[in-house]
């Protein structure tokens, strides 16, 4: 309870003394130079970005119409429902124009001047260029119409207040579209824009504070609500990708496989919903950008390990046994795995991140790459959640992260327990 009134009188606090600035300039900016595109290619660059965005998952109730909304994403603040963005009048976005659009893609506002709840992630499409929101525009002009009413939200007191979110805004939020960097090349450039903008990836893999803000630095967090953790894409220990080929980072992104690792979890699914549909240049010109991000930024130097205790020896003996028994046939008993098929868990830094719950959740729940154009019948792992209990669980996961050169704290049964019965989505 004390929380929740320290954190109102925080927000309101904030929002008196800031009201300046609460509310940015609807800046309608620049729309794209008529006759650039005629309406036809307009709504396919639109749909085309739409993909890139990954609009679609969000904005689509599981076997509704397509961005009909009523999509419940849970926060730790209750739960935010996606809206209607098809061409509907009454309860999608038929009536909007494209400034109304670009209002709120830019500055986070709806067309009647509500400010909108970062679940849609506008603090990564300020970045987006107004030429790009007008292309979406057309295309969700083009989506047919449908009448389903929109969803309330579901979110408890104070954060349900148009005056919290003011407050939260003044302190994380601050509009721009992407500027170029003369330092980089026009494909480094083209990349930044993709990952900072509509591929929106600091929305995971950055960590948020008490009341959801983040600095959008790709140092790493948990996914609230999901329970899984997106790795740092600039901690050479985690995700940073400066010694991975192009080729491999291009063939993870749009394939979900790759000879390094492959993508579960949420990931996969961005890969199967969103990145493999994006052209060679743009997968090429996100992981140029990827590749030459600071690693130094974000890496933190790792205590070393103290020795291991009577009972992580017996632990790492039986996680030894249960690893022959149900994992070696696949991944190999050296660890090496076998290419394109099961990923390698030696040297495999999604397996020794500190968080021990990616690959918790993989022993559960199995691990499945998506089925893509580039590999459309891709190798499963089947969940052990019924075959081992939560001790064979952390065995396994601890044998895992210190054999074949890996280097990671054991894991204990109370950590397995905590994510046994997690959802998967």
């Amino acid at each position: 309870m004390k929380k929740i009134v320290l954190a109102t009188a925080l927000l309101l606090a904030t929002a008196l003394a800031a009201r300046a600035w609460l509310w940015p300039a609807d800046d309608a900016g620049a729309p794209a130079a008529p006759g650039t595109l005629n309406q036809q290619q307009l709504v396919a660059r639109g749909a085309y970005l739409a993909r890139a965005g990954n609009c679609m998952t969000c904005h689509t109730v599981r076997g509704g119409a397509a961005y009909a909304g009523g999509a419940l994403l849970q926060t730790p603040f209750g739960a935010v429902a996606a809206p209607n963005i098809t061409s509907d009048r009454q309860h999608g976005i038929g009536d909007w124009s494209g400034d109304d659009f670009w209002r709120a893609l830019h500055n986070g506002k709806s067309r009647d001047g509500r400010l909108l709840y970062p679940a849609f992630p506008y603090t990564s499409y300020t970045r987006v260029r107004r030429e790009d929101s007008d292309a979406l525009y057309a295309y969700l002009q083009s989506v047919p119409a449908n009448n389903r009413p929109n969803t309330p939200h579901a979110l408890r007191f104070p954060y349900n207040t148009q005056l919290a979110l003011a407050a939260w805004r003044a302190l994380y939020f601050r509009p721009g579209v992407y500027q170029g960097d003369p330092r980089h090349s026009v494909e480094w450039n083209r990349g930044a824009y993709l990952v900072q903008g509509l591929g929106h990836c600091s929305a995971c893999h950055s960590s948020r504070n008490a009341l959801g803000g983040s600095d959008g630095a790709l140092t790493g967090g948990m996914i609230p609500m999901l329970g899984w953790y997106a790795p740092s894409l600039v901690t050479n220990d985690e995700a940073a990708l400066g010694d991975w080929p192009v080729t491999q980072i291009v063939q993870l992104l749009q394939t979900g496989v790759s000879p390094r690792g492959n993508t579960t979890g949420p990931m996969a699914a961005v890969v199967r919903q969103s990145l493999q549909y994006l052209d060679n240049t743009d997968m090429q010109a996100m992981a140029v950008y990827l590749k030459h991000l600071p690693a130094s930024a974000g890496t933190v130097a790792r205590q070393p390990l103290p020795a291991p205790s009577a009972a992580v020896k017996a632990q790492l003996a039986l996680g030894e046994k249960l690893y022959d028994k149900h994992c070696a046939s696949c991944h190999q008993a050296d660890g090496g795995g076998a290419p394109a098929a099961y990923p390698p868990l030696a040297g495999n830094r999604a397996v020794t991140t500190t968080s021990a719950v990616n690959a918790i959740r993989a022993i559960l729940n199995g691990g499945f790459a998506p089925a893509t154009a580039g590999n459309p019948r891709p190798y499963g792992m089947p969940p052990f959640s019924h075959a081992l209990n939560d001790a064979e669980v952390a065995a396994v996961a601890t044998y895992i992260r210190a054999s074949w050169g890996n280097h990671a704290p054991e894991v204990s049964a109370l950590e397995v327990n905590r994510y046994r019965n997690v959802p998967l989505e």
